[in-house]
């Protein structure tokens, strides 16, 4: 089995999210995370969180796992964070899964994520991606905020195991930087094997909701 791309479930998301977030002052992630999530049909949607940090991304992630009928956790560092973000998410109409904890005491409960989320902000995202345990289809590896200081140097192969290996991955200019990574397991079929031996593509849709322009982004196979 492999990760399969929904067109019309990307949309639904992406509306809901715009909705939910009143997305009207300026252009966000949060419906194109929800978008990607949704579309992906992620079971398991696992985020990152901390305290002071922006809320919209975590409602995006929300509305698309109701749209694939998941569960979406949020692992935060601290009881802080923790009160600060279910306060939050509360407000919004939502109820998420929150866990406390360092990264690989957080981790240990999830198992078979599909669309993680890792903020770049944080000192320990590439040890968080490091000890995810993703699903047997395989996952998409999401970090936000790219373009801070502490991810230049940050490379994709350098967070997987060696039963996972990197099928694809793009830079998109949204926001401050999302680094997006398609990830195979040794448990899934390659994103790569089809038997018609043609190139296949997946798109992702983001408009400007400032400057009303429309970008597609189109990753290929």
């Amino acid at each position: 089995m492999k990760l399969v791309w929904s067109p019309e479930t990307a949309s639904k998301a992406y509306i809901d999210t715009v909705k939910s977030c009143e997305l009207s002052q300026e252009s966000s992630v949060a419906e194109l995370v929800s978008a990607m999530a949704a579309g992906w049909n992620a079971k398991v949607i696992v985020e990152t969180w901390s305290q002071g940090g922006v809320i919209k991304t975590s409602i995006g992630l929300a509305v698309a796992s109701r749209h694939t009928g998941g569960r979406h956790v949020c692992i935060v560092p601290d009881e802080g964070s923790r009160s600060e973000y279910v306060r939050a998410m509360e407000r919004a109409g939502m109820s998420p899964e929150v866990v406390v904890g360092e990264p690989e005491d957080a981790m240990g409960g999830l198992i078979g994520i599909d669309f993680l989320v890792v903020d770049c902000r944080r000192s320990d995202f590439a040890r968080i991606l490091r000890v995810a345990k993703l699903g047997h289809r395989g996952a998409v590896l999401v970090c936000k905020n790219a373009s801070s200081r502490s991810a230049s140097n940050f490379g994709w192969r350098s967070v997987l195991d060696g039963g996972s290996r990197l099928v694809r991955s793009v830079f998109l200019p949204v926001g401050k930087g999302l680094d997006i990574a398609h990830v195979a397991t040794s448990g899934g079929s390659s994103s790569s094997s089809s038997g018609s031996g043609k190139a296949q593509s997946r798109w992702i849709k983001h408009i400007d909701q400032q400057s009303g322009e429309e970008y597609v982004y189109v990753i290929r196979k």
